[in-house]
């Protein structure tokens, strides 16, 4: 490891939100994810980039303990949380996700009115003490998710019934009631439209001055325009990970650079 390597990570050391040493995913015999190592970096958009089925959604998943939900999933190595071990066994998964929250691939708003979508995490996390602060923190998430403008007159309403693009930021704005310290994102963006995926661009560049927030996507542009640090997964490995102008205009990894020029995915 040469001086700017060093230098390199012990400025990502110093500001880790997340650290991860060792990780290794086995579904039943199936070995998805291979001795990962990578920081999360305090208020910084994060890109996991790679061909379908390369382990950055299985990652993604290890980092709220997701996998824990998949009966033939084996996480080893370690991911820890502001230093602490996420997978200690006394550490609660439910208390976990609120601090490290989760935006799926499909828009998956509960059949609940916009309102209660949004104050059902702070209510059973018992973050707020009356129906006041509830609105409030409601009120607040929708805001941070650029949608209170647009239901603020019809917070009955059902959630399902929303435009795509609504309906994601809808589950952005559930994510974030919970005030979590590390939001998630996988393929936000997939299931929308060019004009919601460009809202919700402009979405994640304004989060990740309050969350680190990590994002798995297929499309490099899209990379390319939210993030400030971008890893590469291929075949299970995580092949390089750095700065996102950096892996895209000079990777160090010959695999990087045909993944970005197309000759390989």
């Amino acid at each position: 490891m040469n001086v700017m390597q060093i230098a390199e990570r012990a400025t990502a050391t110093a500001t880790a939100k997340m650290t991860a040493r060792g990780v290794q995913v086995h579904y039943g015999e199936n070995h998805a994810l291979k001795d990962v190592d990578v920081d999360i970096l305090a208020g910084t958009v994060t890109a996991f980039i790679g061909p379908s089925g390369c382990g950055k959604s299985t990652f993604l998943r290890c980092l709220n303990r997701m996998n824990d939900t998949v009966a033939s999933a084996r996480v080893t190595g370690e991911i820890r949380l502001d230093g602490e071990d996420i997978y200690d066994r006394r550490v609660d998964p439910v208390t976990l996700r609120a601090r490290v929250g989760m935006v799926f691939q499909k828009p998956n708003p509960f059949p609940k009115s916009i309102y209660e979508n949004v104050a059902y995490g702070p209510r059973i996390h018992g973050l707020t003490r009356n129906r006041a602060e509830l609105d409030q923190v409601v009120e607040t998430s929708l805001r941070k998710a650029a949608l209170w403008n647009e239901v603020k007159d019809r917070l009955q309403a059902p959630g399902t019934g929303l435009s795509g693009g609504q309906q994601q930021r809808l589950c952005i704005a559930r994510a974030i009631a919970t005030a979590p310290e590390v939001l998630l994102m996988d393929e936000p963006c997939s299931a929308l439209d060019p004009i919601a995926t460009a809202q919700v661009e402009e979405l994640i560049d304004e989060l990740h001055t309050q969350f680190s927030v990590v994002i798995v996507t297929h499309s490099m542009q899209q990379a390319a325009r939210v993030s400030q640090r971008t890893a590469f997964f291929h075949l299970g490995h995580l092949v390089e990970y750095g700065e996102t102008g950096q892996i895209f205009t000079n990777p160090r990894d010959p695999r990087t650079e045909s993944y970005i020029t197309g000759r390989i995915g």
